[in-house]
């Protein structure tokens, strides 16, 4: 139980370090919350996208170490360097943060918003990378517990988008500031040079 627990907690973790950044998704989700158009829908599919890439990144690259072990020590390396690579960017927004700006009118029909919300989500190769490769190949160094690393992430995606729609009326005016970027790319900065770090030590 505690082992299943602590997967869970990890997956938590880097589904929202990864999750948590400067980009036009939360943007969008954001400003659709301040307008309160369209919220619950725009969440739904956020939460929903990230947790179907996250089922194929664990279950793809899960298969592909099953059948072939020396792939774990591949998919550490290159995972972690990724994540270094991730973390030196984070430190670097956190050096010269800018803000998230929501500001502009409702998008209009709920149809709009939906389909601008799926094309920010499945067009953004970003989104592949975050959820498919770094938390497949993440899960993967968790053996038989990597669907429960998964459902942390999972989880971690559907609370940040949740907090951001519904609580963007409180948190509109606080992530507009550049501190409160400063802080949040700052943690995750710390928290990708830690996961990178312990990837590649365990494929060596």
């Amino acid at each position: 139980m505690n082992s299943a627990l602590t997967a869970v907690a990890a997956g938590f973790g880097t589904g929202l370090s990864l999750i948590v950044a400067i980009g036009a998704q939360n943007a969008f989700v954001l400003r659709q919350g301040i307008h309160r158009n369209a919220v619950l829908p725009v969440v739904v599919i956020c939460a929903l996208s990230d947790a179907v890439l996250i089922a194929l990144g664990v279950g793809g690259v899960g298969a592909v170490v099953v059948a072939w072990p020396a792939a774990l020590t591949v998919v550490g390396l290159v995972g972690g360097a990724f994540l270094l690579g991730y973390a030196v960017l984070a430190a670097r927004r956190a050096l010269r943060p800018g803000a998230l700006h929501a500001e502009g009118g409702p998008t209009g029909s709920i149809r709009r918003a939906v389909l601008t919300c799926l094309a920010l989500t499945w067009l953004n190769p970003h989104v592949y990378l975050d959820t498919v490769f770094l938390v497949g190949s993440l899960a993967a160094d968790r053996g038989p517990l990597r669907w429960t690393f998964g459902l942390g992430a999972a989880l971690a995606s559907l609370c940040w988008f949740a907090a951001l729609g519904f609580g963007a009326r409180l948190l509109g005016r606080h992530l507009a500031r550049p501190s409160a970027w400063r802080v949040l790319d700052g943690l995750v900065a710390l928290v990708m040079f830690v996961l990178g770090g312990t990837l590649i030590a365990g494929a060596l």
